[in-house]
């Protein structure tokens, strides 16, 4: 695995250094978050803790990722700065967990019934046959 600085730039108003940089891992796995954060603070003389990777995108077909991390002075001021989602990513903060509440049991509470006048069932619909129209009668020949 080889990573290549492609910019470097120095933020003196939040004290910290941005770098942008590429990662080739040729007959390898991707490597994960925390690899890729050793590496840069291998190569950027800084600490693991200071190093916060921000975005990792890996582009298909090539063994190839780009991706945004940024060095800071210390862990506290990454702390004051980050989004609680980028510390957990980079295990400088644990997440959360929701604590359910148990669910108190509500007493049973019994409603009258309401009376409901019942209706009769629909009686059938009963077609009448209609007696067939007779066919009219021809008038008879005469015989002379």
């Amino acid at each position: 695995m080889e990573i290549e600085i492609t910019s470097k730039v120095n933020n003196v108003l939040l004290d910290r250094t941005e770098v942008h940089f590429t990662v080739t891992h040729t007959g390898a796995a991707t490597p994960s978050r925390d690899i890729i954060r050793n590496e840069l603070a291998e190569k950027l003389n800084a600490k693991k803790e200071d190093v916060i990777v921000k975005t990792v995108k890996p582009s298909f077909g090539n063994n190839t990722m780009k991706g945004y991390a940024k060095v800071y002075t210390s862990p506290d001021k990454a702390k004051g700065l980050e989004p609680d989602y980028v510390l957990i990513r980079n295990k400088l903060m644990e997440k959360k967990d929701k604590e359910k509440k148990p669910a108190a049991e509500k007493p049973a509470v019994i409603k009258p019934r309401k009376e409901v006048a019942k209706e009769e069932p629909a009686k059938p619909v009963v077609k009448e046959e209609k007696p067939a129209k007779e066919a009219p009668k021809q008038p008879e020949a005469k015989k002379e």
